[in-house]
């Protein structure tokens, strides 16, 4: 599908169900900007997912990070596993190396460990010293972070107009914010998974939205939707995947959708390279931000208690890395 054909009414139904929106109107605040907040309003409460184009984010950042996580990557299994062990520097870089994360046991499911490795960052996060090379590693982090920054805004306030809260309702909980930047490399499969075991198993995600950078690939990105079939995300060069994450979910007593996702493997057999690196943004509001059910959702009485996002958050990353 050419970016050209997207518009703030449509979508690539007969592939995926995921709709594509142009959300250029919204951002220059042109005709057409009430059609992007209905389309993405729907779109939160069908499936929680779906695409954006018009973004504006800089495709030179984006290549540049792309790039340079890619070189580190290729990196030697045993130099990788000697960075981003620690977590004493705020505004380091974390690593995760092939299977450390089951991202299923977030959901109750005990599978193998996923069949990826990653490279993470926030500004508001603790991670360890970030490594010599590949040369302008940290920078590439850093100036993609703020483009993503930029581009969540600009997504807050189109939630915030579909609810009808104010345009800056959610700005103080994103002051400090938790949000994390992760670069995911998905390796060429040599041999076969363990049973159970996937890319990265199906989960949601735990906080305010994500926001991602995908590529077409053999084995990619796969969403449930409320009939229970699984579809395959449509790739579209420079388009944007975003879904309501689960606190945002509990913000809107359950009437916006965080929606199951997974990574699956390449089919069986299958003799092109598979290798896919994808660029996730977790959106993720400040540690001490309360999680309570917002009014125009009330009606009939909120299904959850309040709830800082600092617990939210480490009861879902203990599930994600618990050995149990």
């Amino acid at each position: 599908m050419s970016l050209t054909s997207a518009n703030p009414a449509s979508s690539n139904d007969a592939v995926s169900g995921i709709p594509v929106v142009d959300v250029g109107p919204f951002i220059r605040n042109e005709a057409g900007a009430a059609a992007v907040v209905k389309t993405i309003e729907t779109a939160c409460r069908d499936t929680g997912f779906f695409l954006v184009t018009g973004h504006g984010v800089s495709p030179e950042v984006t290549s540049r990070l792309y790039n340079l996580a890619r070189a580190f990557f290729d990196y030697p299994q045993d130099w990788k596993k000697t960075r981003g062990r620690g977590a004493g520097v705020m505004g380091g870089v974390a690593f995760s190396p092939i299977a450390e994360e089951a991202l299923a046991a977030t959901l109750g499911i005990k599978t193998p460990g996923d069949y990826k490795e990653s490279l993470n960052f926030g500004e508001n996060l603790p991670g360890d010293t970030w490594p010599d090379r590949p040369d302008g590693l940290e920078q590439a982090f850093r100036d993609y972070f703020k483009e993503m920054e930029t581009l969540a805004k600009h997504m807050r306030r189109i939630f915030c107009q579909a609810i009808g809260l104010d345009q800056d309702y959610f700005e103080p909980s994103f002051e400090n914010h938790l949000s994390a930047l992760r670069v995911i490399n998905y390796p060429e499969q040599e041999e076969s998974p363990l049973p159970g075991q996937m890319r990265a198993g199906v989960h949601t995600d735990y906080g305010f939205m994500t926001i991602l950078r995908s590529e077409a690939s053999a084995g990619g990105l796969q969403v449930r939707n409320r009939n229970g079939d699984w579809l395959d995300a449509p790739s579209i060069e420079g388009a944007y995947v975003i879904n309501i994450a689960d606190a945002f979910m509990r913000w809107t007593n359950d009437e916006w959708v965080s929606t199951p996702h997974r990574v699956a493997n390449p089919p069986t057999g299958f003799k092109g390279t598979a290798r896919r690196q994808s660029i996730p943004f977790f959106l993720n509001p400040s540690k001490d931000t309360v999680i309570e059910c917002l009014a125009p959702f009330v009606k009939g009485g909120a299904k959850y208690e309040p709830i800082t996002y600092g617990d939210y958050i480490d009861l879902k990353t203990k599930q994600a890395f618990s050995k149990g």
